[in-house]
């Protein structure tokens, strides 16, 4: 069997063994809104491969380019979502990210746009920030 990169297959306890730090980072992480993990109905979390590489960078951000959690939050609020998810003009000016610089687009409560009825974790702007070298190729063909 074939497992996708996006299929949520490890608990929080097997992720955290896999990357080495401790069930409380994992869940910072997500308190921080730098991961959003696949929730069960039970409301078990749960990661993907991807969501592994992720935190792999994350991890790689902080220890080894001495970036805090607020600095990778304020790099991902850079993210253009606007220009990934083609809002319209109208739908950026009434929107708090677009406005804002301190969070993903991701942790901001979307109303009245078309990111309002969107899972984040579906979002093309979550899934274009994996691995560390995918958050520079999507910028790279977004200003090219």
């Amino acid at each position: 069997m074939i497992v996708k990169s996006e299929e949520p297959i490890f608990t929080i306890s097997n992720a955290a063994n896999i990357l080495g730090i401790s069930v409380h980072t994992l869940r910072m992480y997500e308190k921080e809104g730098l991961i959003i993990p696949f929730r069960k109905k039970s409301n078990q979390r749960l990661y993907s491969k991807k969501d592994i590489e992720r935190v792999k960078c994350i991890k790689k951000t902080i220890n080894e380019d001495k970036i805090n959690i607020e600095g990778m939050r304020r790099v991902l609020a850079l993210l253009p979502c606007w220009k990934i998810i083609n809002c319209s003009e109208n739908e950026r000016t009434a929107c708090e990210y677009f406005n804002g610089y301190t969070k993903p687009c991701w942790m901001i409560n979307h109303k009245n746009n078309i990111c309002a009825d969107k899972e984040c974790r579906e979002c093309e702007v979550y899934n274009s920030f994996g691995s560390c070298s995918s958050i520079k190729d999507k910028l790279k063909t977004l200003l090219s």
